[in-house]
């Protein structure tokens, strides 16, 4: 089996008496679709947000690529090779939409406030580079119309569209989704899972959070359910379904 990716090695993080998330640990392999589900309340959010930078655990380890990447500000871990979506769009409503996907691409750039503000000439060269590699991004996902259009004056499905663009221009190496489908209809969410699996399949790995458990179980290599900020089962989409614990949660004493 191949050296995991992404380690989460016994993250815990508690708001006040609350233990959101309690020694959780599993590896995210390269090249795979990995998925986080659970009930409300089950702290999966609360993990992503550990390891994206968002928040800082209380105990245990986040490694990526081997290196400790745990309490590193989120720019810091975007500019290591991940980079995130959230629940809800977080677009430039009065930028362009391939002026956002631009954004994605600043992250690795050389040009800071003084070369901007001074109009230094290598900077041109740069930002040709971004421009270009935005817009072939936008063609990529299908946004080449409405490139020129302002963000905010988008249906909903295709701002999520745009937020993807703006985290793939970074050309990271995991994609971390946050629910991902949430505010879209089934055939928006059809068209959804079909684009993670093309992701996967360009080479980015992809670590899920997620409400759908269909969508889930129908593109997911690997899934990791969650309770009470515990992990109570790990493994194939299949195996996962057929787990006691698992059908518990969902379902209730009774039902299972």
């Amino acid at each position: 089996m191949p050296q995991a990716l992404l380690e989460i090695d016994g993250l815990t993080r508690w708001f006040g008496g609350l233990q959101a998330v309690r020694d959780v640990s599993f590896g995210v392999t390269p090249g795979q679709i990995h998925a986080v589900i659970g009930p409300n309340g089950a702290g999966k959010t609360t993990l992503f947000n550990l390891v994206a930078g968002s928040l800082r655990p209380h105990s245990g380890e986040v490694r990526f690529r081997g290196e400790t990447i745990t309490g590193r500000p989120a720019h810091q871990v975007a500019a290591r090779g991940l980079a995130r979506t959230f629940q809800t769009t977080r677009l430039f409503p009065q930028m362009t939409v391939l002026e956002n996907v631009q954004v994605g691409l600043h992250v690795g750039s050389r040009g800071g406030f003084g070369a901007g503000l001074f109009n230094l000439p290598w900077t041109w060269a740069e930002e040709r580079a971004v421009r270009d590699r935005a817009r072939a991004v936008v063609e990529k996902l299908g946004l080449e119309a409405c490139a020129d259009r302002t963000a905010g004056a988008l249906p909903f499905g295709r701002q999520r569209l745009v937020e993807f663009a703006r985290a793939l221009a970074s050309e990271p190496a995991i994609l971390l989704l946050d629910e991902p489908a949430a505010g879209l209809n089934l055939h928006e969410s059809q068209d959804l899972a079909r684009l993670i699996v093309r992701i996967r399949d360009w080479g980015v790995t992809v670590l899920l959070v997620e409400h759908n458990v269909p969508l889930v179980m129908e593109i997911s290599d690997a899934v990791v359910v969650l309770d009470h900020g515990a992990k109570i089962a790990e493994g194939r989409p299949t195996e996962v379904q057929k787990d006691p614990e698992v059908i518990r949660v969902y379902l209730g004493d009774d039902d299972a």
